[in-house]
């Protein structure tokens, strides 16, 4: 299935229904079943002792894997997680962006499973790798998505 939506179309869209994430993610690249989003970290990113949060790791790791999966449906605004697994692996480097990898590894009609990797920007290093399910909107007749 060819990508329905270039990144600068989703970040258009994401403007719209997320305002307030607005300057956070910045999509660098999406292509056919995969994106790369970096987080823009700032003060509010980060925890006691200077590292970027959980939770904050987390956002970019759901943000990346919705913005795969609608490269692939299309503007949905009602996809929604319904399943994520994280694994921290590392501590994130002091002042660097961190920069997600999402793959989508299954589109079907009512779910899309994703697998993201999280790095800081110029490491090779993991920080953390995320498994995120998303259901999927009903579709209009004949316009489903073929598994």
């Amino acid at each position: 299935m060819p990508v329905q939506l270039s990144a600068s179309e989703i970040g258009t869209f994401l403007e719209e229904v997320f305002p307030q994430v607005e300057g956070d993610f910045v999509i660098e690249k999406v292509t056919e079943n995969a994106a790369r989003v970096r987080l823009v970290t700032r003060e509010k990113h980060l925890r006691p002792g200077g590292t970027i949060s959980g939770p904050s790791m987390f956002a970019l790791a759901d943000v990346a894997a919705y913005i795969v999966t609608l490269a692939m449906i299309g503007r949905q605004a009602l996809a929604v997680t319904t399943n994520c697994s994280i694994d921290f692996m590392r501590k994130p480097a002091a002042g660097k962006d961190l920069i997600a990898e999402a793959t989508l590894l299954k589109l079907g009609r009512q779910l899309a499973v994703t697998d993201v990797r999280i790095r800081s920007d110029g490491s090779a290093q993991l920080v953390a790798r995320a498994g995120l399910t998303y259901a999927l909107p009903p579709r209009p007749a004949g316009n489903a998505v073929k598994a």
